[in-house]
């Protein structure tokens, strides 16, 4: 997973892309999946589709609070201390991480996968609101597609 999570920032802006697809195409299924029930539709698509990828991807701890388009294709709940607003004081000069010596700061690879979006570098700033663990296991692919939907209609 680990290899994948840094392979991952690499290639952040094709996955960028291949995530803006699928939310458009989300966007659109979004009135059938409503007319189906969305309850009926996130367990299967979250545990099938989105969670396997997710994780083997990104190492994504499923939170329901998806930032991996602002943080360089790179899940800040990999952090140790599940810091989602940047590195901690402890970030080594190697870009290690504290907790675990043998890991790259979550933020570091971040860092290096904003540098591939190119436009994107000012996102990795925004503060990120405090988690809501009751969206854990939820997906966010489906709250992103709703957003889009609120956005679009306003």
């Amino acid at each position: 997973m680990y290899t994948m999570r840094q392979w991952s920032a690499r290639h952040a802006r094709g996955l960028k892309h291949s995530y803006e697809w699928l939310e458009r195409s989300l966007v659109k299924l979004y009135p059938y999946f409503q007319r189906m029930g969305l309850s009926k539709v996130e367990q299967p698509l979250m545990k099938f589709v989105e969670q396997p990828t997710k994780r083997f991807l990104f190492d994504s701890q499923s939170c329901g609070q998806c930032t991996l388009g602002s943080t360089g294709m790179s899940c800040p709940m990999n952090c140790p201390k599940t810091i989602r607003n940047g590195p901690c004081g402890g970030v080594r000069a190697n870009g290690k991480c504290e907790v675990k010596p043998e890991m790259d700061c979550v933020w570091v690879v971040a860092w290096q996968g904003t540098q591939q979006l190119r436009t994107e570098q000012q996102a990795l700033h925004i503060l990120q609101p405090a988690l809501d663990w009751r969206l854990k296991g939820k997906s966010a692919w489906l709250r992103a597609a709703e957003q889009r939907i609120r956005e679009m209609k306003s």
